[in-house]
């Protein structure tokens, strides 16, 4: 799917998202066309979507991630996800196998907004159960890398 040229590019811009094609064909060892050339296709093919700035969550003011497992009413679902995923301290929704349809992943500016996202946005229409996890300390918290070879 990726060659190792790829993989470099991809590597190199999680690493700093603002490097120019010229630094990256130094790195790399690449020319510049060939660094403009491959960032066009991983981008029109989707697998860059984009870029971004990662900020550190404690800095700006969110003190505690949660992680909240959820069973959903039958039929209910995607409804249920779709009004959680509004709600700006969420980050993530997934559905997920086991016990629980959904995992949501927010986070909280301090114990009073962990008991008001409990009390609305845990507590709407269609959720019959929550289990609401409070991370304790971060080991990893990463975005999306490439698959190992």
């Amino acid at each position: 799917m990726f060659d190792d040229i790829d993989r470099q590019l991809i590597e190199a811009l999680q690493e700093d998202g603002r490097l120019s094609m010229r630094k990256l064909a130094e790195r790399i060892g690449v020319a510049l066309g060939t660094v403009a050339n491959r960032l066009s296709k991983l981008e029109h093919g989707g697998v860059i979507k984009g870029y971004s700035v990662v900020l550190d969550a404690n800095k700006i003011g969110w003190e505690m991630t949660v992680v909240v497992g959820l069973r959903i009413v039958k039929g209910r679902l995607l409804e249920v996800q779709r009004e959680i995923a509004a709600d700006p301290r969420v980050f993530a929704v997934y559905d997920v196998t086991g016990e629980m349809d959904s995992l949501v992943v927010a986070r909280v500016t301090d114990r009073d907004d962990l008991d008001n996202f409990t009390k609305t946005v845990l507590s709407v229409e269609g959720i019959e159960r929550s289990v609401t996890h409070v991370a304790l300390n971060t080991v990893k918290d990463m975005s999306v890398t490439l698959p190992p070879e």
